[in-house]
């Protein structure tokens, strides 16, 4: 259960006073009129905010997508240098009736950083590239439009310090950092989400302010686990750890335990049980499971180790693989921080500025499982067996990538002493899935054979286990998913509640919106 400190609306509406946020609001009034003879870009270009038109060279780079399935045409693309340049978009934005979503790194699933609908003015943060370390209190202050790759390499360069996070370099922080972010130092540091002490961010009336867990509680609340819906954050102050000197990168390839739907089951029951043995394991230890099609049955057992070489060795991976047949394969390496985050992104940290040119053409589905109710024999054979029975074969590639976030000690079932809480409510989380099937090429046509399969592979664990109460991950965001489903799996009742009364508030006109915003309807 999320404990969620009571929700006074009264001290909500203050903390957005003028004379609450004077320090950091421009002197102007909220701007509610729809003015039909003043177009967007005439607007922003009178305010002098830098923007991408429809007619303008760069804007279809601009606006393609990561996830090529899902192509969305925007009215305009502003190119945020200045968190003035964001207030004075979305001033005009809600002059002109135009909906709004940010831009950080543009990996979102379901393109929601390019609206999830045509028309939509979006925001563009990626010129926001600032990294700066405090050296007295370890904080980063980073600009939204950060790569993980650049603000891991960043943060090291200046101080030797580490955030946890997701392995893939070109993902941006800003949707990354507020639904979630977990990687595979999360169970020793916590999300990435976490480790946020606070944030910049624009409102829908365009005035500034900064959100932390004294000032604007609720605001930070929401910010973290749903910030796409209640405004643009433009910096992020995060609390670094001292990276370690040295990290065990480990796998170990076993794809005899695929020789049927009992072996499997078996497999992963025992690494389930593993991962829930407070003497075999502790928060120092992250691991997953991976399996992909159609070349063959594939068991992949990967993660990371804070400890030394010897005691992984001797104590964890031989408990770990107990039982087992012996590994196909196997790789278990002691490396530098800055080589086991490189050798995890499967290439270089550092990604370009400007130019970032990498896409998909994919369709996702999650399953979030409870530490409360453990899978079960019946549900794990079923999943198991539809891979045996259809993914080996099937006719286009997918991979399955099961991801431990519970266990013994985690800091993300147990953050820390003086965290504050936030609109993410998979705490008791023991197992993420994540379900991906794609096109061959990576780039358009879509096979429409893979929904149904994503589809059937997700249900062929969830039916078989109907008191599983399963949920679903923000990040892996599938927009297959009505509204009310989204709310539903991604924040749960209580949670969701809670944030649609503080949106009532903020964001009254639903400015800041997708199709499965906060407030938005089936």
């Amino acid at each position: 259960m999320v404990f969620l400190p009571p929700l006074i609306l009264s001290s909500l509406v203050l903390s957005f006073s003028a004379s609450n946020v004077a320090a950091t609001t421009p002197s102007r009034p909220f701007l509610v009129s729809r003015d039909y003879g003043e177009t967007l870009a005439r607007c922003l270009t009178t305010k002098q905010v830098p923007v991408s038109l429809m007619s303008s060279a760069n804007f279809a780079d601009l606006a393609e997508p990561y996830n090529l399935r899902l192509p969305y045409t925007p009215e305009a693309i502003v190119l945020a240098q200045t968190q003035q340049h964001v207030s004075d978009a979305v001033i005009c934005a809600t002059q002109l009736g135009f909906k709004v979503q940010a831009k950080s790194g543009g990996h979102s699933y379901a393109s929601f950083s390019s609206g999830g609908k045509n028309g939509s003015l979006i925001v563009d943060l990626s010129p926001m590239q600032n990294i700066e370390l405090d050296p007295r209190t370890s904080v980063a202050r980073v600009g939204a439009g950060v790569r993980l790759g650049n603000l891991a390499q960043g943060i090291y360069d200046l101080g030797y310090r580490g955030l946890p996070h997701g392995t893939c370099p070109g993902v941006g922080i800003g949707g990354h950092f507020t639904h979630g972010g977990y990687g595979y130092t999360s169970r020793e540091w916590g999300l990435a989400l976490d480790t946020i002490v606070s944030m910049d961010v624009v409102l829908a009336n365009g005035t500034t302010t900064r959100a932390s867990r004294s000032l604007n509680p609720d605001l930070f609340f929401s910010l973290r686990g749903a910030a796409d819906s209640f405004g643009i954050v433009t910096t992020f102050n995060l609390q670094t750890q001292r990276a370690p000197q040295t990290v065990i990168n480990f796998s170990f390839g076993i794809p005899a335990v695929m020789s049927s739907r009992q072996s499997a089951a078996s497999a992963f029951l025992h690494l389930q049980d593993f991962g829930l043995n407070s003497s075999a394991i502790d928060r120092r230890l992250s691991f997953g499971i991976t399996s992909d099609g159609p070349n063959g049955p594939s068991f992949r057992i990967g993660g990371t180790f804070f400890g030394g070489l010897d005691e992984f060795n001797n104590r964890i991976a031989a408990e770990m693989l107990r039982g087992l047949p012996p590994p196909a394969t196997s790789n278990v390496r002691e490396l530098d921080w800055i080589a086991s985050l490189t050798d995890l992104a499967g290439g270089p940290l550092v990604q370009p500025l400007t130019g970032y040119d990498l896409h998909d053409t994919f369709f996702v589905k999650s399953i979030v499982t409870q530490e409360s109710r453990p899978l079960t024999r019946a549900a794990l054979e079923s999943f198991w067996g539809y891979i045996i029975d259809s993914g080996v074969n099937a006719s286009n590639p997918w991979f399955t990538s099961i991801n431990l976030y519970g266990g013994p000690d985690s800091r993300i079932s147990n953050p820390p002493f003086d965290f504050a809480p936030a609109a993410y409510p998979h705490r008791d989380a023991l197992w993420v899935f994540q379900n991906y099937g794609y096109a061959r090429s990576a780039t358009p046509p879509f096979p429409p054979s893979i929904i149904p399969f994503v589809t059937d592979l997700t249900a062929s664990l969830t039916d078989a286990q109907p008191d599983g109460d399963f949920a679903a991950y923000l990040n892996y965001v599938d927009p297959s998913l009505s509204a009310t489903e989204a709310h539903q799996l991604y924040y749960g009742e209580e949670i969701y509640a809670r944030l649609r009364e503080i949106k009532r508030v903020v964001d009254p006109g639903e400015l800041f919106w997708n199709p499965q915003a906060v407030g938005a309807e089936d």
